[in-house]
């Protein structure tokens, strides 16, 4: 058996190379179904990290809430299990227990069927240690998998995979971070997350840091079965198709591989010829926002966790499309309420200058291969290897949660808060904190390369995270992924005030076809048959903030009224940056020579005529056709979040039949 599904999985990619492209590795995409949801939709969860089924019930891990619940058949959601540290990954034992991989406490239980947790193996110290199963340790395991009478264990951030039997513990494979196939005992993995048996004694792992599937075969071979390195998501053959963040792998009983990575859904075995591609819905939807952990159930329906929105679906390729309902968020007040505010850095009440806000361009529009987007935060500022500080109680859930280690945009996404701009657990020259929290990886010679931090660990409001670099502000995230809130609203930051308006430096008018209208001679003279695009060039300005400092402003709108009789006509707000808009509303809100970065001039032009307002985006303009020939009065107006607002009057004489 040991080289029997490798060698067949390789010799049919490598068959694929030689076949036309009338195979093409994107045709005859296998489209699944979204079913109802399964539970979540009424925002019972925290988050849905794992997912289990047996007879016809479902079992939901949520990490943040420390629980485990159970979804009865007739789909009312019950507390199964409390009190327990970050539960991941769960699976039934034969004898029917439910086994959890508890993370935040390094070991793994069994659940009885009244809700009783019991010990399996672990010590609750983290720590590498194989032996008797209670005096084992493990660090912050991930995933469980069973195959009779063994248990498997991914050990996520020891970078091995661990098998109880028999009540002891030993290491199958891996031990040190890094990429190796070969003998199990010398094979490498990277932060290893979901893993599933798969045929007789063999094992499939969601090797996560190396973006590969890896198995291992009779616990004795490691090699690669899927993936080639590559940090996209990308379909094709084993050796060429590349995972983006595999997390958990589930086999269905005829071999059928499924992968989560990230936002999608991978299947391998479906073609005559082995391919990774991408689950596609039957209307193209995909409702996902993180899957996290997988399941097949008896009828062959695959259940999905997704940890970002909350909830447990059921996907299948033969049973008709039903909408999803995804729970709703917590609004920004709610959010603001949750824990008392404080700055990032100490002393926690002391005002900071706010450098940037939610919705502000990045880069250049040129009308043209744009690299430009919305900035997705609040920049607070501080001084170059100053210490970032917590600023709410949060535990760590996504298992990849620092990122970007040593670039610019080093960062750690906590559940409803980002940090970005940090040297997370390090001093200005590079020296780690005396920090346990903090796990670093290093070379040959000591230096520090790279820094984890387990799922399950906690942090408190003040908190050191690290130090600034180079950027000198800490770019803070309000929001879960999928609902970026503005900070300026939904964080509570003790003494910030803002009394000064936005400045309006420019109003522009342009026809449809894009020829601007003068306005050096007052009124202006528009023909009625005109629809106009009105561009406003503002800027916004903060208490305490430098005086060449430019931020965004808050919303946007214009109206038109007799002159008169102050008749309006039109809706005056129009964009507002509540909530981040969706990268390609980009060209919609800013027009071409907006521009803003860590250098040159900052310039918003803002397309005031477009709408860009509670997650309506489209493009639209001021119609002069309703109205009568007569004069009227433009206002402009322009707002920061403290409503400071200013306005432009231009008078326009509507003429013609």
């Amino acid at each position: 058996m040991t080289e029997s599904i490798r060698t067949i999985f390789w010799a049919l990619s490598f068959i694929i190379i030689f076949i036309s492209f009338g195979c093409s590795k994107t045709s005859d995409a296998r489209k699944y179904a979204f079913l109802p949801v399964i539970g979540g939709s009424g925002g019972e969860f925290k988050e849905v990290y794992s997912i289990a089924g047996r007879n016809g019930e479902f079992f939901i891990s949520d990490g943040e809430a420390g629980k485990i619940f159970r979804i009865l058949k007739s789909g009312e959601v019950k507390e199964f299990s409390s009190g327990l540290d970050t539960p991941s990954g769960i699976a039934f034992l034969p004898d029917g227990r439910l086994i959890a991989a508890e993370t935040g406490r390094n070991r793994i239980v069994a659940i009885t069927a009244d809700g009783i947790t019991e010990p399996i193996a672990g010590n609750s110290e983290p720590g590498f240690l194989d032996g008797e199963a209670l005096q084992a340790q493990f660090r912050a395991p991930t995933d469980v998998a069973v195959a009779g009478s063994k248990i498997f264990v991914s050990d996520t951030y020891n970078d091995a995979i661990r098998v109880i039997e028999s009540g002891k513990v030993k290491t199958l494979a891996g031990h040190e971070r890094g990429f190796k196939d070969g003998q199990a005992n010398e094979a490498r993995f990277d932060t290893p997350l979901g893993i599933a048996t798969f045929g007789d004694g063999n094992l499939l792992v969601a090797d996560f840091g190396n973006r590969r599937l890896r198995l291992i075969e009779d616990g004795q071979i490691v090699s690669t079965l899927a993936g080639n390195g590559g940090y996209e998501s990308v379909d094709g053959s084993l050796i060429s198709a590349s995972f983006s963040a595999p997390t958990d792998v589930a086999v269905s009983d005829d071999g059928v591989i499924f992968v989560s990575d990230a936002g999608s859904l991978r299947i391998i075995g479906k073609r005559v010829f082995s391919f990774v591609e991408t689950l596609k819905n039957i209307n193209g939807e995909n409702l996902l926002q993180r899957a996290s952990g997988l399941a097949l159930a008896k009828n062959g329906d695959l259940l999905v966790a997704d940890r970002e929105n909350r909830i447990a679906l059921s996907l299948s390729s033969v049973r008709p499309l039903s909408a999803g309902n995804v729970p709703s968020d917590i609004s920004a007040d709610q959010f603001r309420s949750l824990q008392p505010g404080r700055w990032p850095f100490d002393p926690p009440e002391s005002p900071r200058d706010i450098a940037g806000t939610l919705g502000e361009i990045r880069g250049e529009i040129t009308g043209a291969d744009n690299e430009a987007w919305f900035h997705n935060a609040l920049d607070i500022a501080g001084g170059y290897g100053e210490t970032a500080r917590f600023v709410r109680n949060e535990k760590v859930l996504d298992p990849a949660a620092a990122a970007n280690f040593g670039t610019l945009r080093e960062m750690l996404r906590m559940p409803t808060l980002g940090y970005v701009h940090i040297r997370l657990g390090r001093f200005a020259d590079g020296r780690a904190f005396d920090d346990k929290r903090f796990l670093f990886s290093r070379d040959s010679s000591g230096k520090i390369i790279d820094v984890r931090i387990p799922r399950g660990t906690s942090f408190a409001a003040g908190d050191a995270i690290g130090t600034l670099n180079e950027m000198n502000h800490v770019h803070l995230i309000a929001g879960r992924p999928g609902n970026v809130m503005n900070g300026l609203e939904a964080l509570d930051l003790p003494g910030r005030r803002d009394t000064i308006p936005p400045v309006i430096e420019k109003v522009q008018i342009f026809t449809a076809n894009g020829k601007e209208i003068e306005t050096d001679k007052l009124p202006l003279r528009i023909n009625r048959s005109e629809r106009l695009k009105i561009v406003v060039t503002a800027f916004d300005k903060m208490d305490g903030n430098h005086e060449k400092r430019r931020l965004g402003v808050y919303e946007l709108g214009y109206s038109l009224s007799r002159a008169d009789n102050n008749d309006d006509t039109g809706e005056l707000i129009t964009i507002r940056f509540d909530r981040i808009p969706p990268h390609n509303a980009i060209n919609l809100v800013y027009d071409i020579g907006s521009r803003s970065g860590a250098t040159g001039p900052t310039l918003f032009r803002y397309i005031v005529t477009n709408l860009a307002l509670s997650g309506e985006y489209r493009e639209d303009y001021l119609n002069l056709a309703t109205l009568q020939p007569g004069q009227y009065l433009l206002k402009v107006s322009v707002a920061d979040f403290d409503k400071n607002r200013t306005i432009r009057k231009i008078p326009i004489e509507v003429t013609g039949n």
